[in-house]
């Protein structure tokens, strides 16, 4: 709405003061640059309100005519207006009910996570799922591994069973010839007059109705074993009555490796044979156990040391409890081992796989109280000798020194305990020969020593440096075989024996 002439215009008081501002303001709005506004008494004593606006472009007022249109179309205008805002106030309420909804909503879900933590939570599951994926295809691979060793090991079942049949048939026929030859027996010689040694019988003669031949004639004299062989308390037969072969400890040889592991679980363990093997177990029995883990249960059986070398098992036991580190030992066909996370050993017989002792070493450090300089959670490290089964550890009484005692195989009760003097974090490894502890120096130097000796005997230890080789330069585990005469040790995924001389006492 436009004014076209400057004029003044007045009303009475009828009209509301504000109606007159409003008024005055929308004129100036529209463009005019001075207003002015008055309020008086008229001649009657009314209160008068007067403002005067200058046209901008009209040199004279319209008709009041136009006047009052002009009037209209700004309360027209005003009635628009006021509708506008009405239906704003109403959306303006609809949004706050809502909001109003959606915080009560909010308030019993609890709260909620931001966009950018959604965003963290959502790379986390990615994350995951690819972790996941990855170990299957690993176990999918692993699983293939096993069905190919499945095949190859069936191959293997297949060509043993062959050659234990040939092996019969050969028997079979070996019998019927030795029937056969004991049914032609060569006729009694006639030279009956030598004398034969009380308890003797004539083996064989030779009587040949020719001039050229000598008549031969052997005599076997049957002499008890015992005059000239005496058995060990291990099993095996030693050279002369009295001697068991022991000795002090003066040279080990050179690392000879007989299997390497396939996979990192292999970094580091322990294998063994039973130095007083029981049936249905021989000598050549291997037992293997990978210790690399927080969940180790499984011992891999070897019946012959060519499977144990190829790599293939004949059987796999799972332990009823894991075990820790690398001190498990299998002796008169018991496998002995640390419990995980604990000071107790454990007996368990291989051949009925069921567990028969179980004892707790008293005072005994374990899962990394007192290891081995190399770690690896060897607190408890068993060890079997000439006289039987071992336990070596170490105590907060002994403020970190070797503590070693003897254990009855039965049930696992100490039977008489030594401390010495050798601190065992500072030793990478130890064994015991003929009653006698020996430690490593170094676990990892390739050139390392057996640097001490204690004798249980004597209570006395000394120095040593007898040059021990580290060939892997990760040596896990070293036990002594008293069957065998030599070191057993595991070297960075690599399983090898030494070959040891011995003092004579």
């Amino acid at each position: 709405m436009r004014f076209f002439c400057a004029r003044c215009c007045s009303f009475g008081s009828e009209m509301p003061a504000v109606q007159l501002l409003l008024l005055a303001c929308l004129v100036w709005d529209v463009g005019a640059r001075t207003a002015q506004l008055r309020k008086a008494n008229d001649r009657s004593g009314r209160c008068q309100y007067t403002f005067s606006v200058a046209s901008p472009n009209e040199s004279s007022c319209p008709e009041q005519s136009q006047a009052m249109s002009v009037i209209h179309n700004l309360q027209k205008d005003s009635s628009t207006q006021r509708l506008d805002l009405e239906a704003t106030k109403a959306r303006l309420s609809s949004l706050e009910s809502l909001l109003h909804h959606q915080l009560t909503l909010d308030r019993a879900a609890g709260p909620q996570e931001t966009p950018e933590g959604l965003q963290r939570e959502l790379g986390t599951l990615r994350r995951e799922r690819d972790q996941l994926e990855t170990q299957t295809r690993e176990l999918e691979t692993a699983y293939s591994n096993l069905l190919r060793d499945k095949s190859v090991l069936e191959e293997e079942k297949k060509r043993l069973r062959q050659e234990n049949e040939n092996l019969a048939r050969r028997l079979e026929s070996s019998s019927q010839e030795v029937a056969r030859l004991r049914r032609g027996q060569c006729p009694q010689t006639r030279d009956t007059a030598r004398d034969v040694p009380p308890g003797s019988r004539e083996v064989s003669t030779w009587n040949l109705d020719t001039l050229a031949f000598q008549e031969l004639k052997s005599e076997l004299t049957e002499v008890p074993a015992s005059r000239i062989l005496k058995e060990s308390p291990s099993g095996h037969l030693q050279s002369r009555e009295g001697d068991n072969g022991c000795g002090e400890l003066v040279w080990v040889g050179e690392p000879l490796t007989l299997r390497t592991a396939e996979t990192i679980t292999g970094k580091y363990g322990v294998w063994m044979r039973d130095p007083k093997p029981t049936y249905p177990y021989t000598r050549e029995t291997t037992w293997r156990i990978d210790t690399v883990g927080t969940d180790v249960r499984q011992v891999f059986e070897y019946d012959l040391i060519s499977q144990f070398m190829q790599g293939y098992p004949s059987k796999v036991h799972i332990l009823p409890r894991p075990l820790e580190s690398t001190g498990a030992v299998v002796y008169s066909g018991n496998l002995y081992f640390q419990g995980a996370e604990s000071r107790t050993v454990i007996r368990y017989e291989l051949n009925t796989e069921t567990v028969k002792a179980q004892k707790e070493i008293p005072g005994a450090g374990y899962h990394g109280q007192f290891p081995y300089s190399w770690g690896g959670y060897t607190d408890i490290d068993l060890a079997v000798d000439e006289s039987g089964l071992w336990v070596i550890y170490s105590t907060d009484e002994a403020k970190g020194a070797i503590v070693l005692s003897k254990l009855n195989p039965e049930n696992l009760e100490l039977e008489q305990t030594w401390e010495t003097n050798i601190r065992k974090q500072s030793v990478a490894n130890a064994f015991i020969i003929c009653g006698t502890l020996y430690t490593v120096s170094s676990y990892s130097s390739a050139d390392a020593t057996v640097n001490f000796a204690y004798d249980t005997g004597t209570g006395i230890s000394k120095t040593l440096t007898i040059p021990f080789k580290n060939r892997y330069k990760y040596s896990s585990m070293i036990d002594y075989n008293p069957l065998e005469k030599k070191l057993f040790a595991w070297d960075n995924l690599n399983m090898v024996t030494y070959d040891i001389k011995l003092s004579k006492m």
